[in-house]
Protein backbone atom coordinates (compact mmCIF):
# COMPACT_ATOMS: atom_id res chain seq x y z
CA UNK A 1 0.00 0.00 0.00
CA UNK A 2 0.83 3.12 -0.36
CA UNK A 3 2.70 3.46 -3.68
CA UNK A 4 1.04 2.58 -7.22
CA UNK A 5 -2.54 1.02 -5.76
CA UNK A 6 -1.99 -1.32 -8.86
CA UNK A 7 0.89 -2.91 -6.86
CA UNK A 8 -1.54 -4.09 -4.23
CA UNK A 9 -3.07 -6.50 -6.92
CA UNK A 10 0.02 -7.92 -7.86
CA UNK A 11 0.90 -8.76 -4.02
CA UNK A 12 -2.69 -10.43 -4.29
CA UNK A 13 -0.95 -12.48 -7.14
CA UNK A 14 1.21 -13.82 -4.65
CA UNK A 15 -0.26 -14.46 -1.77
CA UNK A 16 -3.96 -15.73 -3.46
CA UNK A 17 -3.38 -16.61 -7.02
CA UNK A 18 -6.11 -19.05 -7.77
CA UNK A 19 -8.92 -16.31 -5.67
CA UNK A 20 -11.41 -14.74 -8.14
CA UNK A 21 -10.44 -11.25 -8.88
CA UNK A 22 -13.38 -10.30 -10.92
CA UNK A 23 -16.71 -12.52 -12.75
CA UNK A 24 -18.93 -11.41 -15.91
CA UNK A 25 -21.16 -12.94 -18.39
CA UNK A 26 -18.26 -13.78 -20.07
CA UNK A 27 -15.28 -14.85 -18.21
CA UNK A 28 -13.77 -15.18 -15.10
CA UNK A 29 -10.02 -13.88 -13.96
CA UNK A 30 -8.24 -15.06 -10.80
CA UNK A 31 -5.94 -12.64 -9.41
CA UNK A 32 -2.74 -14.36 -11.48
CA UNK A 33 -4.18 -14.01 -14.48
CA UNK A 34 -5.45 -10.29 -13.55
CA UNK A 35 -2.29 -9.21 -12.80
CA UNK A 36 -0.88 -10.60 -15.88
CA UNK A 37 -2.99 -8.77 -17.93
CA UNK A 38 -2.52 -5.73 -16.36
CA UNK A 39 0.96 -5.94 -16.96
CA UNK A 40 0.84 -6.66 -20.78
CA UNK A 41 -1.76 -4.21 -20.85
CA UNK A 42 0.67 -1.98 -19.48
CA UNK A 43 3.62 -2.59 -21.96
CA UNK A 44 1.11 -2.77 -24.66
CA UNK A 45 0.05 0.91 -23.94
CA UNK A 46 4.39 2.16 -23.66
CA UNK A 47 4.66 0.18 -26.93
CA UNK A 48 2.48 2.64 -28.69
CA UNK A 49 4.32 5.68 -26.98
CA UNK A 50 2.20 6.55 -23.61
CA UNK A 51 4.13 7.00 -20.83
CA UNK A 52 3.66 8.05 -17.39
CA UNK A 53 1.64 11.42 -16.40
CA UNK A 54 0.27 11.29 -20.07
CA UNK A 55 -3.57 11.81 -19.75
CA UNK A 56 -5.64 8.70 -20.90
CA UNK A 57 -9.67 8.67 -21.72
CA UNK A 58 -11.32 5.57 -20.77
CA UNK A 59 -15.10 5.36 -22.68
CA UNK A 60 -15.84 1.28 -22.58
CA UNK A 61 -19.00 -0.83 -21.36
CA UNK A 62 -18.92 -2.07 -18.11
CA UNK A 63 -17.07 -5.45 -18.40
CA UNK A 64 -14.28 -7.25 -17.22
CA UNK A 65 -11.78 -5.23 -20.28
CA UNK A 66 -12.72 -1.62 -18.95
CA UNK A 67 -11.28 -2.79 -15.62
CA UNK A 68 -8.31 -4.33 -17.34
CA UNK A 69 -7.81 -1.44 -19.29
CA UNK A 70 -8.39 0.85 -16.91
CA UNK A 71 -5.44 -0.55 -14.09
CA UNK A 72 -2.96 -1.19 -17.25
CA UNK A 73 -3.43 2.71 -17.50
CA UNK A 74 -2.64 3.16 -14.32
CA UNK A 75 0.37 0.44 -13.90
CA UNK A 76 1.86 2.57 -16.69
CA UNK A 77 1.88 5.15 -14.08
CA UNK A 78 -0.35 6.95 -17.13
CA UNK A 79 -3.67 9.10 -15.96
CA UNK A 80 -6.97 8.05 -16.20
CA UNK A 81 -9.48 10.20 -17.62
CA UNK A 82 -12.60 8.35 -17.37
CA UNK A 83 -15.51 8.69 -19.43
CA UNK A 84 -19.32 7.45 -20.44
CA UNK A 85 -19.22 4.96 -23.38
CA UNK A 86 -22.44 6.62 -23.67
CA UNK A 87 -21.90 10.04 -24.10
CA UNK A 88 -21.82 11.13 -27.75
CA UNK A 89 -18.76 11.45 -29.52
CA UNK A 90 -18.85 15.40 -29.40
CA UNK A 91 -19.23 14.92 -25.63
CA UNK A 92 -15.94 12.38 -25.71
CA UNK A 93 -13.88 14.68 -27.92
CA UNK A 94 -15.12 17.85 -25.91
CA UNK A 95 -13.93 16.39 -22.47
CA UNK A 96 -10.88 15.38 -23.96
CA UNK A 97 -10.05 18.82 -25.50
CA UNK A 98 -10.94 20.31 -21.83
CA UNK A 99 -8.19 18.53 -20.50
CA UNK A 100 -5.91 18.12 -22.88
CA UNK A 101 -6.50 14.38 -23.32
CA UNK A 102 -4.36 12.95 -26.51
CA UNK A 103 -5.96 9.36 -26.42
CA UNK A 104 -8.90 7.63 -25.85
CA UNK A 105 -9.79 3.91 -25.38
CA UNK A 106 -13.07 3.13 -26.64
CA UNK A 107 -15.01 -0.11 -27.82
CA UNK A 108 -16.76 0.62 -30.45
CA UNK A 109 -15.86 3.74 -32.74
CA UNK A 110 -12.90 5.57 -32.79
CA UNK A 111 -13.38 9.23 -32.36
CA UNK A 112 -12.75 12.03 -34.88
CA UNK A 113 -9.56 13.86 -34.64
CA UNK A 114 -8.51 12.21 -31.23
CA UNK A 115 -5.91 9.07 -31.45
CA UNK A 116 -8.33 6.60 -30.48
CA UNK A 117 -7.50 2.70 -29.17
CA UNK A 118 -10.20 0.47 -29.71
CA UNK A 119 -10.47 -2.58 -27.16
CA UNK A 120 -11.17 -5.73 -30.09
CA UNK A 121 -9.85 -8.93 -31.01
CA UNK A 122 -7.09 -7.44 -32.23
CA UNK A 123 -6.27 -5.71 -29.22
CA UNK A 124 -6.53 -8.95 -27.56
CA UNK A 125 -3.82 -10.70 -29.70
CA UNK A 126 -1.83 -7.90 -29.68
CA UNK A 127 -1.75 -7.72 -25.66
CA UNK A 128 -1.49 -11.10 -25.46
CA UNK A 129 1.90 -11.50 -27.13
CA UNK A 130 3.13 -8.85 -24.52
CA UNK A 131 5.33 -10.01 -21.59
CA UNK A 132 3.60 -10.02 -18.18
CA UNK A 133 7.33 -8.14 -16.49
CA UNK A 134 8.63 -5.01 -16.96
CA UNK A 135 10.00 -1.45 -14.55
CA UNK A 136 6.76 0.18 -13.49
CA UNK A 137 6.74 3.42 -11.47
CA UNK A 138 5.33 3.36 -7.95
CA UNK A 139 5.15 6.92 -6.39
CA UNK A 140 2.10 7.50 -4.59
CA UNK A 141 2.52 11.16 -4.81
CA UNK A 142 1.58 10.36 -8.52
CA UNK A 143 -1.68 11.47 -10.02
CA UNK A 144 -3.74 8.48 -9.98
CA UNK A 145 -7.35 9.65 -12.12
CA UNK A 146 -8.88 12.70 -12.72
CA UNK A 147 -12.63 12.42 -11.30
CA UNK A 148 -15.17 14.89 -13.35
CA UNK A 149 -17.92 16.60 -11.07
CA UNK A 150 -19.75 17.95 -13.77
CA UNK A 151 -20.96 16.25 -17.20
CA UNK A 152 -20.75 16.72 -20.56
CA UNK A 153 -22.73 20.15 -20.35
CA UNK A 154 -20.70 23.39 -19.90
CA UNK A 155 -16.65 23.28 -18.55
CA UNK A 156 -16.33 20.05 -17.20
CA UNK A 157 -14.35 20.01 -14.14
CA UNK A 158 -12.48 18.10 -11.78
CA UNK A 159 -10.19 17.12 -8.56
CA UNK A 160 -7.01 15.40 -10.16
CA UNK A 161 -6.37 12.56 -7.27
CA UNK A 162 -3.10 10.74 -6.29
CA UNK A 163 -2.49 7.12 -5.35
CA UNK A 164 -1.76 8.12 -2.16
CA UNK A 165 -5.14 10.11 -1.88
CA UNK A 166 -6.72 7.02 -3.29
CA UNK A 167 -5.51 4.50 -0.60
CA UNK A 168 -6.22 6.89 2.34
CA UNK A 169 -10.03 6.56 0.76
CA UNK A 170 -9.80 3.43 0.57
CA UNK A 171 -8.70 2.65 3.92
CA UNK A 172 -11.68 5.14 5.31
CA UNK A 173 -14.08 2.36 3.30
CA UNK A 174 -12.38 -0.28 5.34
CA UNK A 175 -13.12 0.59 8.46
CA UNK A 176 -16.62 3.02 8.14
CA UNK A 177 -17.94 0.49 5.40
CA UNK A 178 -16.16 -2.83 6.77
CA UNK A 179 -15.06 -4.44 3.55
CA UNK A 180 -12.51 -7.45 4.21
CA UNK A 181 -11.13 -9.62 1.18
CA UNK A 182 -13.23 -12.29 2.10
CA UNK A 183 -16.21 -10.58 0.39
CA UNK A 184 -18.38 -10.97 -2.66
CA UNK A 185 -18.81 -7.95 -4.40
CA UNK A 186 -21.21 -6.76 -7.04
CA UNK A 187 -20.71 -4.31 -9.49
CA UNK A 188 -24.44 -3.12 -10.25
CA UNK A 189 -23.74 0.77 -11.45
CA UNK A 190 -21.87 1.85 -13.93
CA UNK A 191 -17.82 2.06 -13.71
CA UNK A 192 -17.48 5.59 -15.46
CA UNK A 193 -19.11 6.91 -11.99
CA UNK A 194 -17.11 7.42 -8.76
CA UNK A 195 -19.21 4.68 -6.69
CA UNK A 196 -18.71 2.18 -9.14
CA UNK A 197 -15.18 2.81 -10.32
CA UNK A 198 -14.24 3.21 -6.65
CA UNK A 199 -16.00 0.30 -5.03
CA UNK A 200 -14.62 -1.81 -7.81
CA UNK A 201 -11.30 -0.95 -7.06
CA UNK A 202 -10.94 -1.30 -3.29
CA UNK A 203 -12.43 -4.70 -3.99
CA UNK A 204 -9.73 -5.63 -5.87
CA UNK A 205 -6.79 -3.71 -4.13
CA UNK A 206 -7.97 -6.02 -1.09
CA UNK A 207 -8.17 -9.11 -2.89
CA UNK A 208 -12.16 -9.88 -2.27
CA UNK A 209 -13.89 -10.99 -5.61
CA UNK A 210 -15.80 -8.95 -8.08
CA UNK A 211 -19.06 -9.75 -10.01
CA UNK A 212 -20.38 -7.95 -12.87
CA UNK A 213 -24.47 -6.92 -13.15
CA UNK A 214 -24.17 -3.85 -14.72
CA UNK A 215 -27.39 -1.98 -15.69
CA UNK A 216 -29.93 -2.36 -17.30
CA UNK A 217 -31.93 -4.69 -15.31
CA UNK A 218 -34.75 -5.55 -13.90
CA UNK A 219 -35.07 -5.12 -10.28
CA UNK A 220 -36.24 -8.61 -9.93
CA UNK A 221 -32.70 -9.84 -11.81
CA UNK A 222 -30.36 -7.95 -9.87
CA UNK A 223 -32.05 -9.59 -6.20
CA UNK A 224 -31.63 -13.36 -8.20
CA UNK A 225 -28.37 -12.57 -8.99
CA UNK A 226 -27.34 -11.19 -5.78
CA UNK A 227 -28.67 -14.67 -3.65
CA UNK A 228 -27.30 -17.11 -6.42
CA UNK A 229 -23.60 -16.10 -6.24
CA UNK A 230 -24.22 -15.27 -2.32
CA UNK A 231 -23.03 -11.22 -3.17
CA UNK A 232 -22.05 -9.94 0.29
CA UNK A 233 -21.58 -6.30 -0.39
CA UNK A 234 -23.54 -4.15 -2.63
CA UNK A 235 -23.39 -0.41 -3.51
CA UNK A 236 -26.96 1.18 -5.30
CA UNK A 237 -27.41 4.41 -5.64
CA UNK A 238 -31.23 5.79 -4.08
CA UNK A 239 -32.81 5.38 -7.60
CA UNK A 240 -32.41 1.23 -8.09
CA UNK A 241 -32.78 0.96 -4.56
CA UNK A 242 -36.39 2.63 -5.12
CA UNK A 243 -37.02 0.25 -7.92
CA UNK A 244 -36.34 -2.87 -5.70
CA UNK A 245 -38.68 -1.86 -3.02
CA UNK A 246 -41.41 -2.20 -5.38
CA UNK A 247 -41.14 -5.93 -5.66
CA UNK A 248 -43.61 -7.64 -3.32
CA UNK A 249 -42.44 -8.13 -0.09
CA UNK A 250 -41.61 -11.93 0.95
CA UNK A 251 -41.47 -12.99 4.62
CA UNK A 252 -38.02 -11.49 5.13
CA UNK A 253 -35.19 -9.27 3.11
CA UNK A 254 -34.89 -10.14 -0.29
CA UNK A 255 -31.37 -10.35 -0.11
CA UNK A 256 -30.11 -12.27 2.95
CA UNK A 257 -26.54 -12.52 1.60
CA UNK A 258 -25.98 -9.21 2.20
CA UNK A 259 -23.64 -8.39 4.76
CA UNK A 260 -23.41 -4.39 3.61
CA UNK A 261 -25.92 -2.82 1.43
CA UNK A 262 -24.68 0.93 0.15
CA UNK A 263 -26.28 3.93 -0.80
CA UNK A 264 -25.06 7.43 -1.62
CA UNK A 265 -25.47 10.20 -4.57
CA UNK A 266 -28.82 11.36 -2.84
CA UNK A 267 -30.79 11.48 0.16
CA UNK A 268 -33.38 9.33 1.05
CA UNK A 269 -36.11 9.96 3.29
CA UNK A 270 -36.43 8.76 6.73
CA UNK A 271 -39.57 6.07 5.25
CA UNK A 272 -37.73 4.88 2.54
CA UNK A 273 -34.85 3.91 4.45
CA UNK A 274 -37.15 1.81 7.06
CA UNK A 275 -38.72 0.27 4.15
CA UNK A 276 -34.69 -0.84 2.82
CA UNK A 277 -34.05 -1.80 6.26
CA UNK A 278 -37.35 -4.34 5.87
CA UNK A 279 -37.53 -5.33 2.69
CA UNK A 280 -34.35 -5.32 1.08
CA UNK A 281 -31.37 -5.74 3.80
CA UNK A 282 -31.07 -5.17 7.55
CA UNK A 283 -27.48 -4.05 6.93
CA UNK A 284 -28.26 -0.83 5.23
CA UNK A 285 -25.34 2.01 5.38
CA UNK A 286 -26.23 5.48 3.73
CA UNK A 287 -23.17 7.31 3.18
CA UNK A 288 -23.19 11.27 2.78
CA UNK A 289 -20.29 12.18 0.18
CA UNK A 290 -19.07 14.27 -2.72
CA UNK A 291 -16.86 13.06 -5.60
CA UNK A 292 -14.20 16.00 -4.70
CA UNK A 293 -13.38 14.60 -0.95
CA UNK A 294 -15.30 11.20 -0.97
CA UNK A 295 -17.09 10.01 2.31
CA UNK A 296 -18.27 12.89 4.63
CA UNK A 297 -20.74 10.71 6.65
CA UNK A 298 -22.01 7.56 7.29
CA UNK A 299 -25.44 6.51 8.81
CA UNK A 300 -25.03 2.62 10.04
CA UNK A 301 -28.49 0.35 10.17
CA UNK A 302 -28.57 0.56 13.72
CA UNK A 303 -29.36 4.55 14.04
CA UNK A 304 -33.38 5.32 15.17
CA UNK A 305 -35.20 7.94 16.30
CA UNK A 306 -34.26 11.27 15.65
CA UNK A 307 -31.01 10.06 14.51
CA UNK A 308 -32.21 8.08 11.60
CA UNK A 309 -33.28 11.39 9.40
CA UNK A 310 -29.95 12.31 9.51
CA UNK A 311 -26.96 11.28 7.54
CA UNK A 312 -24.84 10.18 10.15
CA UNK A 313 -21.76 10.86 12.01
CA UNK A 314 -18.73 11.52 10.42
CA UNK A 315 -16.42 8.95 8.34
CA UNK A 316 -13.21 7.42 9.38
CA UNK A 317 -10.39 9.88 9.26
CA UNK A 318 -12.97 13.07 7.79
CA UNK A 319 -13.90 16.16 9.89
CA UNK A 320 -17.22 17.91 8.82
CA UNK A 321 -18.59 21.46 10.15
CA UNK A 322 -21.54 23.84 9.57
CA UNK A 323 -20.37 27.55 9.42
CA UNK A 324 -22.07 30.99 8.63
CA UNK A 325 -21.35 32.97 5.80
CA UNK A 326 -18.34 34.05 7.42
CA UNK A 327 -16.63 30.55 7.62
CA UNK A 328 -17.46 30.73 11.55
CA UNK A 329 -18.48 27.28 12.90
CA UNK A 330 -22.14 27.74 14.25
CA UNK A 331 -23.77 25.70 17.70
CA UNK A 332 -25.45 22.80 17.63
CA UNK A 333 -28.75 22.83 15.30
CA UNK A 334 -28.40 26.16 13.63
CA UNK A 335 -28.26 25.58 9.89
CA UNK A 336 -25.58 26.51 8.15
CA UNK A 337 -23.09 25.85 4.92
CA UNK A 338 -21.43 22.46 5.47
CA UNK A 339 -18.25 21.86 5.10
CA UNK A 340 -15.51 18.71 5.28
CA UNK A 341 -12.23 17.99 5.10
CA UNK A 342 -10.04 14.89 5.16
CA UNK A 343 -6.31 13.92 4.77
CA UNK A 344 -7.36 12.99 0.92
CA UNK A 345 -8.61 16.10 -0.01
CA UNK A 346 -7.31 17.20 -3.01
CA UNK A 347 -6.14 20.51 -3.56
CA UNK A 348 -8.90 21.85 -5.95
CA UNK A 349 -9.97 21.33 -9.34
CA UNK A 350 -7.10 20.84 -12.02
CA UNK A 351 -6.42 23.73 -14.24
CA UNK A 352 -9.28 25.34 -12.64
CA UNK A 353 -8.31 28.13 -10.48
CA UNK A 354 -11.63 30.11 -10.31
CA UNK A 355 -13.80 27.26 -9.37
CA UNK A 356 -11.07 25.97 -7.23
CA UNK A 357 -11.52 29.37 -5.14
CA UNK A 358 -15.23 28.63 -4.64
CA UNK A 359 -15.10 25.68 -2.94
CA UNK A 360 -11.92 25.03 -1.28
CA UNK A 361 -10.80 27.38 1.36
CA UNK A 362 -8.18 26.75 3.86
CA UNK A 363 -8.04 23.40 3.69
CA UNK A 364 -11.69 22.43 3.46
CA UNK A 365 -14.48 21.95 0.64
CA UNK A 366 -17.99 23.23 0.90
CA UNK A 367 -19.76 21.29 -1.31
CA UNK A 368 -22.48 23.49 -1.92
CA UNK A 369 -25.22 21.51 0.73
CA UNK A 370 -27.04 23.40 3.47
CA UNK A 371 -27.24 21.27 7.01
CA UNK A 372 -27.33 21.18 10.72
CA UNK A 373 -24.93 19.21 13.27
CA UNK A 374 -27.12 17.76 16.23
CA UNK A 375 -25.25 17.48 20.17
CA UNK A 376 -24.64 13.98 19.19
CA UNK A 377 -22.40 14.48 16.00
CA UNK A 378 -25.27 13.61 13.58
CA UNK A 379 -25.71 15.87 10.43
CA UNK A 380 -28.62 16.59 9.40
CA UNK A 381 -28.89 17.90 5.20
CA UNK A 382 -31.64 20.33 4.64
CA UNK A 383 -30.85 21.75 1.39
CA UNK A 384 -28.54 22.46 -1.36
CA UNK A 385 -27.59 26.44 -1.11
CA UNK A 386 -28.77 27.26 -4.41
CA UNK A 387 -32.07 25.68 -3.87
CA UNK A 388 -32.90 27.51 -0.89
CA UNK A 389 -35.54 30.46 -1.20
CA UNK A 390 -36.81 33.35 0.60
CA UNK A 391 -40.18 34.08 0.46
CA UNK A 392 -41.41 37.27 2.03
CA UNK A 393 -38.24 37.52 3.83
CA UNK A 394 -38.67 33.68 5.67
CA UNK A 395 -35.90 31.08 4.82
CA UNK A 396 -37.39 28.02 3.10
CA UNK A 397 -35.18 25.00 2.99
CA UNK A 398 -36.84 22.47 0.42
CA UNK A 399 -35.74 19.21 2.29
CA UNK A 400 -37.55 19.91 5.31
CA UNK A 401 -41.21 20.35 3.02
CA UNK A 402 -40.62 17.50 1.15
CA UNK A 403 -40.03 15.41 4.67
CA UNK A 404 -43.43 16.31 6.20
CA UNK A 405 -45.28 15.93 2.50
CA UNK A 406 -43.23 12.46 2.09
CA UNK A 407 -45.26 11.38 5.18
CA UNK A 408 -48.55 11.75 2.97
CA UNK A 409 -49.65 7.80 2.10
CA UNK A 410 -50.55 8.73 -0.94
CA UNK A 411 -47.05 10.20 -2.63
CA UNK A 412 -44.53 7.82 -3.81
CA UNK A 413 -41.46 10.63 -4.43
CA UNK A 414 -41.71 14.85 -3.92
CA UNK A 415 -39.17 17.46 -4.59
CA UNK A 416 -39.96 21.60 -3.33
CA UNK A 417 -38.12 24.20 -5.03
CA UNK A 418 -38.57 28.21 -5.28
CA UNK A 419 -40.13 29.75 -8.63
CA UNK A 420 -40.25 33.81 -8.58
CA UNK A 421 -42.70 35.68 -7.61
CA UNK A 422 -44.01 39.25 -7.65
CA UNK A 423 -45.52 40.16 -4.07
CA UNK A 424 -43.06 37.52 -1.66
CA UNK A 425 -40.14 37.28 -3.84
CA UNK A 426 -40.34 33.43 -4.41
CA UNK A 427 -42.90 30.80 -3.95
CA UNK A 428 -42.62 27.29 -2.82
CA UNK A 429 -43.66 25.17 -5.82
CA UNK A 430 -44.16 20.96 -5.06
CA UNK A 431 -43.70 18.55 -8.01
CA UNK A 432 -45.58 14.89 -6.49
CA UNK A 433 -45.60 11.12 -7.99
CA UNK A 434 -48.24 9.53 -6.68
CA UNK A 435 -48.55 6.27 -5.63
CA UNK A 436 -49.51 3.69 -8.33
CA UNK A 437 -53.49 3.86 -8.58
CA UNK A 438 -53.88 7.27 -6.47
CA UNK A 439 -55.49 9.93 -6.72
CA UNK A 440 -55.32 13.61 -4.99
CA UNK A 441 -55.58 17.21 -5.15
CA UNK A 442 -53.33 20.49 -5.05
CA UNK A 443 -55.43 21.02 -1.70
CA UNK A 444 -55.51 17.85 -0.22
CA UNK A 445 -51.93 17.93 -0.40
CA UNK A 446 -51.45 21.16 0.99
CA UNK A 447 -53.80 20.54 3.77
CA UNK A 448 -51.37 17.81 4.72
CA UNK A 449 -49.00 20.65 5.71
CA UNK A 450 -50.75 22.39 7.89
CA UNK A 451 -50.19 21.92 11.28
CA UNK A 452 -46.46 20.54 10.74
CA UNK A 453 -45.07 23.38 9.29
CA UNK A 454 -45.40 27.18 9.39
CA UNK A 455 -47.66 28.72 6.82
CA UNK A 456 -45.20 30.14 4.89
CA UNK A 457 -43.90 26.81 4.10
CA UNK A 458 -46.71 25.41 2.24
CA UNK A 459 -46.57 25.28 -1.36
CA UNK A 460 -48.57 27.28 -3.04
CA UNK A 461 -48.10 25.35 -6.72
CA UNK A 462 -48.13 21.37 -6.35
CA UNK A 463 -48.03 20.23 -9.75
CA UNK A 464 -48.52 15.74 -9.94
CA UNK A 465 -46.37 14.76 -12.47
CA UNK A 466 -45.42 10.67 -13.54
CA UNK A 467 -41.80 11.44 -12.95
CA UNK A 468 -39.02 13.53 -12.41
CA UNK A 469 -36.25 14.88 -13.84
CA UNK A 470 -32.70 12.64 -13.21
CA UNK A 471 -29.45 12.70 -14.36
CA UNK A 472 -28.47 9.11 -15.15
CA UNK A 473 -27.19 8.97 -11.99
CA UNK A 474 -30.38 9.18 -10.14
CA UNK A 475 -30.30 12.55 -9.20
CA UNK A 476 -33.40 14.83 -9.61
CA UNK A 477 -33.12 18.10 -11.58
CA UNK A 478 -34.73 20.18 -9.88
CA UNK A 479 -33.74 23.13 -12.23
CA UNK A 480 -35.15 21.30 -14.83
CA UNK A 481 -38.52 21.37 -12.52
CA UNK A 482 -38.25 24.94 -12.36
CA UNK A 483 -37.81 26.12 -15.63
CA UNK A 484 -40.84 24.12 -16.52
CA UNK A 485 -42.74 26.10 -14.04
CA UNK A 486 -41.49 29.31 -15.16
CA UNK A 487 -42.94 28.59 -18.66
CA UNK A 488 -45.78 27.20 -17.51
CA UNK A 489 -46.68 30.35 -15.07
CA UNK A 490 -45.90 32.92 -17.90
CA UNK A 491 -47.98 31.40 -20.34
CA UNK A 492 -50.74 31.29 -17.83
CA UNK A 493 -50.15 35.12 -16.96
CA UNK A 494 -49.70 35.70 -20.61
CA UNK A 495 -53.39 34.10 -21.38
CA UNK A 496 -54.86 35.96 -18.20
CA UNK A 497 -53.54 39.52 -19.61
Amino acid sequence: MFGNITDDIAHNARRRPDHSAMIDSTRALDYRSLDADIKRTANHLRDLGIGAGDFVGLAMADTIDNVVAMLGIIRLGAVLIPMDCRWLAEEKIRVAGAFGVPTVIVDDEPLAGIETLIVNEDWHRAVAQKEPEGEFPSDPKAPLWLSLSSGTTGVPKGPLVTHYQMSLRFMSQWVSDGFTEHDRNMLATPLYFGGGRGFTIVNLIMGATVFFHPPPYRPEDLVETVNKHRITTLFLVPTLLRRLLKIPAGQGPLMPSLRVLLSSGSILHVEEREQILRQLSPCFFNIYSSTEGGAVSVLPPEATGEAARSVGRAAFQTEFEVVDENDRPLPPDEIGRIRHRSPWLPEGFHNNPEETKKVFKDGWYYPGDLGRIDEHGFLYIVGRVKDMLIRGGENVYPREVEEYLFGHPKIQSVQVFGVPDERYGEEVCAWVVLQPGEEATEEEIRDHCKGQIAHYKIPRYVRFVDDMPMTVTGKQQKFKMREAMIEELNIQEAKTA
